[in-house]
């Protein structure tokens, strides 16, 4: 193998044997393959996002309807019985934090964290979380366990 006879691997390359635009001599001059006239036909034509070749686009035939508060903020919700899994299991003793949760996937990193009443629990653990319903806060509490909002 030496310089003079190098080449591109077979099927890597896909130019075509005609080079556009480059007068009437070479067969595609002229026109240059891209007809008569129209947007397609002009330099630096880009079809928009949905264009639809003039026809309504679908976005804006099909109805809205709602609201969507801007404000929202969505929490992750874990109950209780997933935290007596976590206990019973002994991944966790008497604590379960803000990065415990993410260790174990319970949340992603910047999810808010809402602790839900589903399930019994039995015993003493320390819950760190963003929000707690009424149920969960009680339950844990009852269980001899601490409830710190973030």
């Amino acid at each position: 193998m030496s310089l003079n006879n190098l080449k591109p691997a077979s099927g890597s390359t896909h130019k075509n044997s005609k080079r556009l635009g480059r007068g009437q001599g070479s067969g595609k001059g002229g026109t240059a393959s891209r007809g008569h006239k129209g947007a397609k036909s002009r330099s630096g034509y880009s079809k928009k996002l949905g264009f639809e070749g003039g026809q309504m686009p679908l976005q804006r035939r099909v109805p809205k309807f709602g609201f969507k508060n801007i404000n929202r903020k969505e929490y992750t919700g874990i109950n209780i019985d997933t935290i007596q899994n976590l206990v019973d299991s002994k991944k966790i003793k008497k604590e379960l934090t803000l990065d415990n949760i993410i260790l174990f996937q319970l949340a992603k990193k910047n999810d808010l964290v809402k602790i839900l009443g589903r399930g019994k629990i039995d015993v003493p653990v320390k819950v760190s979380a963003h929000k707690f319903s009424a149920s969960a806060k009680e339950a844990i509490e009852n269980a001899g366990g601490e409830v710190i909002s973030i």
